[in-house]
């Protein structure tokens, strides 16, 4: 397994960081695999693999890159810069843009793990990729990238709520369970690879979710290291949310959507961040709700969470079977 060694300060001075770039390189993954994980993502390859296997079919040599640098076990790490707190998308890849071509070829070699290609013996990869990860952006990301940052906000939202209640061995645990793991003694594991352990005590480290599946490590020596996980799953599928139109009917579509986003304790920034309802909406709804007897709250750390009661998990469930 590969892990990192950590003190205190480092971990306390940690953050939580939302990337454009980081976003759009999942969904370049998530593109490459071609294999959804919920609906929603099912539905968002309909619309956008088509034209991503056309465009690399008219561009081999990007297609070549893209293979060799996803490669199997390990990414090449000049494709992902390790994000930056505020970093805008033309940033982002203007830093990919900016990579020595030479470094470029040697990171492929390490992904590939053998002998570069001669197809990609060339100066242009950093471009190459640059302009791949931009057409993904324009194409694929940037539609709903509202959408895509309320979700990640609420992702960060739920850990630092899971961190009050449980201690950041707990968010360490969540972020990509069975892949990273507090091992104690200030070790950080952060995926199964048999790779030598960094001493990483003063660096800057952050958190950076993404809503596709899956994740990755970048970091810039010495001092800048990062880790990339998905967000939790009930957060990123539009389609899971999707409002009963008789019970839109029945409570109005807003409050409707508050309740069946509640299959799963939300606090009320999170059901913000999700809906892009204003707070004093979301406020209001949940009064309604609270007093029908629908939904339920406790209180975990300094966060009060709401959930579905048993009642209202029977009307969801009714609406849904009567529209289906």
């Amino acid at each position: 397994m590969g892990w990192w060694q950590i003190n205190a300060d480092t971990l306390a001075a940690s953050r939580f960081v939302l990337s454009p770039l980081a976003e759009t390189f999942a969904a370049l993954k998530l593109l490459h695999s071609g294999t959804a994980t919920h609906p929603g993502e099912r539905a968002w390859l309909a619309d956008h693999l088509p034209g991503y296997r056309a465009r690399l079919a008219a561009d081999p040599v990007t297609a070549h890159l893209v293979r060799a640098g996803l490669g199997k076990d390990w990414i090449a790490d000049f494709l992902t810069p390790t994000p930056r707190d505020g970093e805008t998308i033309e940033a982002g890849l203007a830093l990919i843009r900016a990579a020595d071509p030479g470094r470029a070829r040697a990171h492929l070699t390490v992904s590939l793990a053998g002998p570069l290609p001669a197809v990609l013996d060339r100066d242009d990869l950093p471009e190459r990729a640059a302009a791949l990860l931009s057409y993904v952006w324009t194409e694929a990301v940037r539609p709903d990238w509202d959408r895509r940052r309320r979700v990640l906000e609420a992702d960060v939202v739920a850990r630092t709520a899971l961190a009050s209640r449980g201690g950041w061995a707990a968010v360490l645990d969540s972020l990509r369970p069975g892949r990273t793991r507090w091992l104690g003694g200030n070790r950080l594991q952060v995926n199964l690879h048999e790779y030598p352990p960094r001493e990483i005590a003063g660096a800057e480290l952050v958190f950076v979710p993404v809503t596709p599946k899956g994740g990755w490590v970048s970091w810039e020596d010495p001092g800048r290291y990062a880790l990339i996980y998905p967000c939790a799953g009930a957060l990123t599928d539009p389609g899971a949310r999707a409002v009963p139109a008789s019970l839109g009917v029945l409570l109005g579509s807003a409050r409707a959507e508050v309740l069946v986003l509640l299959d799963s304790p939300l606090s009320t920034t999170q059901l913000v961040a999700v809906t892009g309802q204003g707070l004093g909406s979301v406020g209001r709804h949940l009064r309604v709700l609270l007093d029908a007897g629908l939904v339920e709250r406790r209180r975990a750390g300094r966060s009060v969470l709401y959930s579905r009661s048993a009642a209202g998990d029977v009307l969801v469930g009714a609406q849904h079977r009567r529209d289906s």
